[in-house]
C-alpha cells in the first residue's frame, strides 16, 4: 500500500492527543489521592499499523506504522494481593469478633479493683468463724445470712449480666451483622448490573469498580470469598466482564454468592440454642453454614455465642463455658452447703427417704452418698443380678448390689425400715449382666428395659434443713434461679451448730459448733467442681476452694482475652503488610505521578515539534523545489 504524503500529520496529532490524554489521566490520580478505595488509572495505548499486506510488493516499500491508538482507561490492580488481602481480613474478622465478646465479659468477672464474689466469701468465712464462737447467737446467724444473700446477689447479677450479653450479642447478630451483610451483597449485586450497562455503552465504569472493590473488601471481612471475572458476550463481538463471587465451606463445597445481578440472603434464628445461621446461595439452594464456617465476624461471632469449650468438645471457650462454669461453681456451693445441714435422728444417722417412681424431687432433698462418697439407692431394680468379673473359661460371678452399712458395719435403713443399696462392682452400658438360675449357670440378661432399670437406679436422698433452694423448682441450681431457702429465710431454722453431717472421716471433732467449724473448712477445702456438658455428663473443670474456682474463672477469661487480643494484633500487622503491597500497585503515588506528567509533557511537546517538522518539509517541497519550470 502506498502511504500518503500526509499520514505523518496523523501520526504527530494521534501521538499529542495520547499524550494529552495521559495527561488527564495522571490529573485524575492526583485529585484522586485521598479518595478511600480509590484505584489509580492509566491511559491503554497500543501501536497502529496495518493489518494486511499489498497485493503487490517491492523492496523499497518499506512499511511505517501509523501512530499510537488509545485502547482505553484501566486500573492498576494485582489479583493476587486483592486475594490476599481478602483472606486476611477474613480471619481478622474471627479474632476481632472473639476479642470483643471477650471484652465484653471482662466487667462481668474482673474484680482487681472492685468488692465483688471474691469480696463476698471472705466475709461469709469471717461471719461463720463468728458465729462458732457464739453459738445459739440470733444476730450472727442472721449476719451469715445477710453475707450469704450479698454473695447470691452478685451470682445473680453476673447471670443477668451474662444474659444481657447474650441476648445483645444474638440481636447485634442479627439486626446489624447479617442486615450489613445481606445490604453489601445486594449493592455488589446493583453495582454489577450499572458496571455492565456502562460498558455496553462503551463506559469503562472505573469509579464504579472502585465501589465495587470497597464492597467485596467488606464481604471478605464477613466470610472467606472467591472473586472471578469471566466474560459475557452481550452482543456480535462484544464482551463484558461480569463478576462472580463464591464461598467455599470447611468441608471444600462452594457456595454461590453472587452471579451477575443475582445474590445470597442470609438469615439466623437467634432464639435457637446454638444461634443457627441460613444461607439462601443466588442459585436457589439453602444450607445450614453455622458449623461450616471457615473464618469471618460471622464465624467468631457464632463461635462466642454457641461454643463452650470442654462442655461441647468444642475448641473455643465462648459465652456457654462461663455461664456453665459461673452455674457450676454456684450448684456446688449450694449443694454442699444443703448437705452440711442434712436432717439426722435419734441416733445421728442421717434420715433417708425412698421417693415413689415419677415422683419430682422437693426441694431440701440431696442424694444420699456413703462415708466414700459413693451414691446409694433405695432398693434392688428387680431380681438379683450379677455380672462376670472373672473370664469366659474361669467366671467370677457377682452381684451389682449389696446393701450399704455404716462404719460399724450395720445395715443403712430409709425412714420406713427398707434397705439401702451401693454398687458392688463398677458398672456401664458395656457390662453384661446375669440372673441366676437353678445350678451354677447364669441367663444373661438381654431386656433393654431391665438393662436400664439396672444402669439407672433410684437413688436414696436425705432430708435437709436447706440452706438453699431454687427459684423455678429445679433439683439443679444456677447462678439465676438460686435463692436462700425459705425456712433459713423466716426463722423456722438456721445454721446447725453440731451432730450434721462430716465433709470428711477425722476432719472435726465432737464440740458444740463442729457443724459450724466444718463449714468455714468446706469454704477453704479443696473441692471438685463439676457442670454438665451438651452429652448430660459432668464434666470436672476446676479443684481447689469456692474462692479459687471463682478466681480461676476470672483468670481464664483474662487469659483468653489476652490471648484473643495479642493474635489481633498479629494479625493487623499482617493485614497492614497486604495493604501496604496493594497500595503500592494501586495506590496513588505523588512522585510516580509528577514523574509521569514531566514525561507525557515532554512527548506532547515532542510530537508536536514533529507535526511542525513535517511542515516544513512538505513546504520545503511544495514551495521550495519545481522552480525552472516556472
Amino acid at each position: 500500500m502506498i502511504r500518503s504524503t500526509f499520514a505523518g500529520f496523523t501520526t504527530a496529532q494521534l501521538g499529542m492527543a495520547a499524550s494529552q490524554r495521559a495527561l488527564d489521566v495522571v490529573g485524575q490520580n492526583i485529585t484522586n489521592i485521598n479518595t478511600p478505595g480509590y484505584t489509580r488509572q492509566r491511559l491503554d495505548i497500543a501501536s497502529l499499523n496495518l493489518q494486511k499486506g499489498d497485493f503487490y510488493n517491492a523492496k523499497s516499500n518499506i512499511k511505517v506504522g501509523y501512530g499510537v491508538e488509545m485502547t482505553g482507561v484501566s486500573q492498576l490492580r494485582d489479583p493476587f494481593l486483592d486475594s490476599q488481602y481478602r483472606s486476611q481480613i477474613s480471619k481478622l474478622g474471627t479474632t476481632d469478633a472473639h476479642a470483643a465478646g471477650f471484652e465484653q465479659l471482662t466487667p462481668i468477672f474482673d474484680e482487681a479493683t472492685m468488692e465483688g464474689v471474691r469480696a463476698a466469701f471472705i466475709s461469709l468465712t469471717s461471719s461463720l468463724s463468728t458465729l462458732s464462737t457464739q453459738v445459739g447467737n440470733q444476730e450472727n446467724d442472721t449476719m451469715v445470712r445477710s453475707n450469704m444473700q450479698i454473695l447470691l446477689n452478685l451470682f445473680r447479677e453476673n447471670s443477668v449480666k451474662l444474659q444481657d450479653v447474650r441476648e445483645d450479642m444474638q440481636m447485634g447478630f442479627q439486626t446489624t451483622d447479617i442486615a450489613d451483610l445481606n445490604k453489601t451483597l445486594e449493592n455488589i449485586a446493583e453495582l454489577n448490573t450499572s458496571i455492565k450497562n456502562s460498558q455496553i455503552l462503551g463506559n469503562p465504569a472505573l469509579e464504579l469498580q472502585d465501589q465495587r472493590n470497597q464492597l467485596l473488601d467488606e464481604l471478605g471481612s464477613f466470610l472467606p470469598i472467591t472473586v472471578k471475572y469471566k466474560n459475557q458476550e452481550v452482543g456480535p463481538g462484544q464482551y463484558v466482564e461480569v463478576l462472580h463471587v463464591d464461598f467455599t465451606d470447611t468441608l471444600g463445597e462452594k457456595h454461590s454468592l453472587i452471579t451477575d445481578s443475582r445474590f445470597a440472603r442470609f438469615d439466623a434464628n437467634v432464639t435457637d440454642t446454638p444461634v443457627k445461621l441460613m444461607l439462601h446461595e443466588s442459585r436457589g439452594a439453602t444450607t445450614d453454614i453455622t458449623d461450616i464456617l471457615g473464618s469471618g465476624t460471622l464465624k467468631g461471632t457464632l463461635d462466642f455465642l454457641n461454643k463452650s469449650g470442654d462442655f461441647d468438645g468444642s475448641d473455643f471457650k465462648g459465652l456457654g463455658y462461663y455461664e456453665k462454669v459461673l452455674d457450676g461453681l454456684v450448684d456446688t456451693l449450694a449443694k454442699e452447703f444443703n448437705k452440711a445441714n442434712v436432717v439426722k435422728d435419734a441416733d445421728g444417722n442421717p434420715v433417708r427417704v425412698t421417693l415413689a417412681p415419677g415422683e419430682e424431687v422437693k426441694a431440701g432433698y440431696v442424694p444420699a452418698v456413703d462415708e466414700t462418697g459413693s451414691p446409694l439407692y433405695s432398693a434392688l431394680p428387680g431380681p438379683p443380678y450379677f455380672v462376670n468379673t472373672g473370664t469366659a473359661a474361669a467366671p467370677k460371678y457377682e452381684s451389682v448390689y449389696v446393701p450399704a452399712t455404716d462404719k460399724d458395719g450395720n445395715d443403712l435403713k430409709d425412714s420406713n425400715g427398707n434397705l439401702i443399696y451401693t454398687l458392688n462392682v463398677e458398672i456401664d452400658e458395656n457390662t453384661t449382666f446375669y440372673t441366676p438360675t437353678p445350678g451354677s449357670n447364669m441367663d444373661p440378661v438381654t431386656d433393654p428395659a431391665v438393662i436400664d432399670t439396672i444402669l439407672n437406679p433410684t437413688p436414696a436422698y436425705e432430708k435437709a434443713n436447706p440452706l438453699f433452694e431454687t427459684s423455678d423448682g429445679s433439683t439443679d441450681f444456677t447462678a439465676g434461679n438460686i435463692k436462700i431457702a425459705a425456712g433459713w429465710a423466716n426463722g423456722t431454722y438456721g445454721i446447725t451448730a453440731s451432730n450434721n453431717y462430716v465433709v470428711t472421716d477425722k476432719e472435726t471433732g465432737s464440740t458444740a459448733n463442729e457443724n459450724i467449724l466444718m463449714m468455714v473448712k468446706l469454704l477453704e477445702k479443696d473441692i471438685t467442681f463439676v457442670a454438665e456438658n451438651t452429652a448430660g455428663n459432668d464434666i470436672t473443670f476446676y479443684k481447689g476452694s469456692f474462692h479459687d474456682c471463682f478466681a480461676n474463672i476470672e483468670a481464664t477469661l483474662g487469659i483468653d482475652y489476652k490471648s484473643a487480643n495479642t493474635m489481633l494484633a498479629n494479625q493487623i500487622s499482617v493485614l497492614n503488610e497486604t495493604a501496604n503491597s496493594r497500595d503500592a500497585v494501586s495506590g496513588v503515588q505523588l512522585d510516580e505521578e509528577g514523574m509521569d506528567l514531566l514525561h507525557y509533557n515532554q512527548s506532547y511537546s515532542a510530537a508536536a515539534r514533529f507535526l511542525t517538522t513535517l511542515d516544513e518539509a512538505l513546504d520545503k517541497l511544495i514551495n521550495g523545489t519545481g522552480v525552472v519550470g516556472r
